[in-house]
């Protein structure tokens, strides 16, 4: 093996979590591209809080706890966790400040020009509007809300994970429970000599405490089961006028609090520590670990405290202190509304169309046509799926006809995160009721969408599947599904290989590769996965799949290193590949090496890279782009010229070590020569965008390409229009309303 220690410099790496922020940079410059409609730029400020709402409960949460842990290890770039956050706090104030300055000064104006009006201040309204707002409080509002006061009988309260909240300081009017009080202490203080009663101008005596009136501190959560933005009636038909829900609560929190006076109300949201830890080795039932876990995701550290600008500083130091909010690096002062992920429900406000691109609709598959017989349609050639732009019906199609054909034996599926509604866990349950052996290996370990996992594994164990919650240490990420159908030759295998989750809701928001092939060779690795997962069989060779963590990473690298030889002999030599994240340092380090060699290396990685370009004698031969578009970019495909006798793969792994050493991940090898071909077309074409991509300069920036006197190539749309001209008849296309991708996937 060849050495490439010479190539580990901190200095050659980009900090992970710093590259992260760089990528939301990215997803924000989509909200200030002016060619871009209003309503999507829209959508980009909302996936920018979104995002960064799962960076901070994860990763930041993550360097925290090594924080506390007084863990002195150092990243690739050589920084400890206390460099990392400090430098995260400054860039993410960065980024929030031009968010909210995008949103200030740029969109709102333009939702104005528009007639669509987010009224953010009470005054604001008509005296029809503001009557009608306060008949919604009282109806609709009001009943669902709890007022919580804090003092020594009742302690501060327990404030939910990204809840949106509002703190108030209340005064007694001298009335009700409270001035109750206040009158009793009085009371004491004089029977104790603490305070003479005192006379009046009328000679009637009262008593009086040292204070002259008692102030205390009370909070309200603003309830998501209501929606954030509350429509209001206007006199114009034209113009739609929304109110936030936090400020009709804020207008109308005296309701809230009788006898008192509101001094100040602000609203305010936390951040916790969501990252769980399970010791797997010693949890008797990992199902109910994990149960158990979800509920602390409640209770964990607050990483981050969201304020509105200009909070009553009273008002601040007592959210500080109950909170535990020591360092001021975790306080953001927020222009404007708080969380904008709520602006993801604009996006598809009626009577703008305009405002928004036209939905693509995701098309057949040439080779699979509806109603067809999908196992002959497999039989005739392996066929390539390429998602959203083509439908991820096949998929649930296969499913579906294995649940009901009496020639199938049994089906196997690994799922990772599954839709809401999935049709798929429906036709795996039906195929058990059928009598089929059904084996589904659900990750209950799939961040965030453990609880949703949960509840799908239990319905299929209840429907007689054979359920697996994965290996323990290890999450399953792999996508993959067999078939086994008895048939006149004999068993014949099905498998479905994807780069994506078998979910029909991101399926059409994120692009995705996927094959359906019934070749033997395929059909065995698939069966050895199988058994790997439910057992502890172990193949000792594969016939084409390479399988992580045991092989995978060995894989890649000599692909990579074989590349490297080929170029110092003089040999073609070239590499190219896409992802979604590249921090892999062993990979990076050989990538180094073969670019030191003369091999040209082409890289698609859509968000962390902590690759450096430029570096002379080091990475001059290696290119990064990032594509960022209406489509999330998820799929993962590999190039390597191997003296001209290409070789293609895709499968599910980035090159990131929780990949390659820690995750049961697949990648495939792409044999038939016209699948190839559309694989390398999809590179091509994603390699000569020039409308969505931004290139990675030498000092770490990302640029967007000029395209001034260049034919513009827009690889999202290029690929709509090859995807409908591919099929005959564009009416027969399945129904499915493209929306909008959440940017962060897993």
């Amino acid at each position: 093996m060849e050495k490439t220690g010479t190539y580990g410099k901190p200095e050659y790496f980009e900090n992970r979590e710093l590259s992260w922020l760089k990528f939301e940079r990215r997803v924000l410059n989509e909200a200030r591209d002016k060619t871009i409609p209003l309503l999507e730029r829209m959508k980009f400020i909302s996936i920018t809080s979104s995002n960064l709402d799962e960076f901070f409960m994860v990763r930041v949460a993550s360097l925290k706890d090594m924080l506390h842990a007084g863990v002195k290890t150092v990243d690739l770039a050589g920084m400890d966790a206390a460099k990392q956050l400090e430098l995260i706090s400054m860039d993410t104030r960065e980024l929030v400040n031009l968010q909210y300055s995008t949103y200030n000064r740029s969109l709102v104006p333009l939702l104005n020009q528009e007639h669509i009006f987010i009224i953010d201040a009470y005054e604001k309204l008509t005296e029809e509007q503001a009557a009608f707002v306060d008949t919604y409080f009282e109806n609709e509002v009001y009943p669902v809300l709890t007022p919580m006061a804090v003092d020594s009988g009742r302690p501060f309260p327990l404030i939910r994970n990204r809840s949106l909240n509002i703190a108030a300081i209340i005064e007694s009017k001298g009335g009700g429970l409270l001035g109750h009080k206040e009158a009793q202490n009085a009371e004491e203080e004089i029977l104790d000599g603490q305070t003479e009663p005192q006379t009046d101008a009328d000679g009637k005596k009262n008593k009086k405490n040292k204070k002259k009136s008692q102030m205390e501190f009370a909070t309200v959560q603003v309830p998501s089961g209501l929606p954030r933005l509350v429509p209001v009636p206007s006199a114009d038909p034209k113009e739609k006028v929304f109110i936030l829900l936090e400020q009709v609560i804020e207008k109308n929190i005296e309701k809230l609090f009788s006898n008192y006076q509101v001094v100040c109300a602000y609203p305010y949201r936390i951040m916790r520590n969501a990252d769980i830890s399970i010791e797997e080795d010693e949890a008797p039932d990992l199902l109910k670990e994990i149960q158990k876990q979800l509920k602390k995701r409640q209770w964990g550290e607050v990483i981050r405290l969201e304020v509105e600008d200009g909070m009553d500083k009273k008002l601040l130091s007592i959210l500080r202190e109950e909170l535990h909010v020591e360092n001021k690096q975790d306080i953001f002062y927020i222009n404007g509304p708080i969380d904008f992920t709520f602006l993801m429900k604009m996006y598809g406000i009626e009577g703008f169309d305009h405002l928004r691109y036209e939905p693509h609709m995701p098309q057949l598959v040439p080779e699979i046509m509806p109603g067809e017989n999908i196992f002959e349609a497999i039989q005739n050639g392996d066929i390539l799926l390429h998602h959203p732009y083509q439908s991820f019906e096949p998929v649930m199609e296969l499913i579906r006809q294995a649940a009901a054909d009496p020639q199938v034996l049994a089906i196997k599926m690994t799922l990772y995160r599954v839709s809401g509604h999935s049709p798929i866990i429906a036709s795996l349950a039906q195929a058990a009721e059928n009598g089929k052996q059904v084996t589904v290996l659900v990750e209950l370990k799939a961040r965030f969408d453990e609880e949703n996992n949960i509840v799908w594994a239990k319905k299929l164990e209840q429907a007689g599947c054979h359920v697996i919650y994965g290996i323990v240490g290890l999450k399953t990420h792999s996508k993959i599904a067999l078939i086994v159908r008895r048939e006149e030759a004999g068993i014949r295998r099905y498998v479905h290989l994807g780069t994506g989750n078998y979910n029909d809701s991101t399926a059409k928001l994120y692009t995705d590769c996927g094959v359906l092939t019934c070749a033997e060779a395929v059909g065995e690795d698939a069966t050895a996965v199988f058994n790997m997962l439910s057992g502890y069989s172990e193949p000792r060779s594969w016939n084409s799949l390479a399988v992580a963590p045991l092989w995978l990473r060995k894989k890649f690298l000599k692909l990579i290193r074989r590349e490297t030889r080929n170029a110092r002999d003089g040999q073609p030599a070239y590499i190219r590949a896409k992802m979604n994240s590249l921090c892999d340092k062993e990979v990076i380090e050989a990538l180094y090496e073969a670019s030191a060699a003369g091999v040209d290396i082409q890289l698609l990685v859509r968000g962390i890279c902590c690759l450096k370009t430029g570096i002379k004698e080091v990475s001059e031969n290696i290119h990064v782009r990032s594509i960022v578009g209406n489509y999330l970019e998820h799929s993962r495909i590999f190039d390597f010229c191997n003296g001209g006798h290409t070789e293609v793969y895709m499968g599910s792994a980035d090159w990131m070590p929780r990949n390659l050493d820690r995750r049961v991940e697949i990648v495939f090898p792409v044999l038939d020569e016209k699948l190839q071909k559309k694989v390398l077309h999809i590179l091509d074409v994603e390699f000569e965008d020039n409308v969505k991509a931004h290139v990675l300069q030498p000092d770490g920036s990302y640029e967007k390409i000029d395209k001034r006197g260049k034919v513009l190539i827009h690889s999202q749309e290029i690929f709509c229009k090859e995807a409908d001209q591919a099929v005959p008849k564009p009416e027969q296309a399945y129904q499915e309303r493209v929306f909008v991708p959440a940017e962060a996937e897993e």
